[in-house]
């Protein structure tokens, strides 16, 4: 058995670039940064950023363009491909994900409080509100989760 699938969870580096295959299929490319930290053998943190090429294709493809921008959150799921190509006699590689699913995250500017819930749609667009239009946001429905801890017995499986 074989699995090749990529999650990951970043801000996009660049806006966004469509473009249309011959078929007519829209075809959108962009790149998202990740990053971790990591202790070197002296226990001092340091950060690491990894930059990864996404393709996505169909109406995801135009979603992506339309809604999403540099520096916005997303989440990324597909898979790893490496695609070769052949300039002035030298080969080239790329690795890139080819998104299965985009999932937009939080939006900037939303309004909400550090830490509090917001949506991870994203797909429609926001109203624009002018100086004349103060209406509040609606509260968003969230998930109570128990506080008791769950004794790992009680699971059937």
């Amino acid at each position: 058995m074989y699995l090749n699938k990529a999650i990951i969870i970043g801000n996009l580096t660049r806006d966004p670039e469509i473009k249309a295959l011959p078929s007519g299929i829209k075809v959108t490319s962009f790149s998202v940064a990740t990053n971790f930290t990591r202790k070197d053998k002296n226990g001092v943190k340091q950060d690491f950023t990894d930059f990864h090429n996404v393709v996505v294709f169909g109406i995801q493809a135009e979603n992506v363009a339309r809604y999403l921008t540099k520096g916005s959150s997303v989440l990324v799921e597909g898979r790893m491909t490496t695609r070769s190509w052949d300039k002035d006699g030298v080969k080239h590689y790329r690795t890139e994900i080819v998104a299965d699913r985009v999932q937009f995250g939080p939006r900037p500017g939303t309004g909400a409080p550090t830490g509090a819930p917001q949506s991870q749609g994203g797909n429609a667009p926001r109203p624009q509100t002018g100086a004349g239009n103060a209406k509040q946001p609606e509260p968003m429905d969230t998930i109570q989760y128990p506080e008791e801890e769950v004794n790992l017995e009680d699971i059937p499986f």
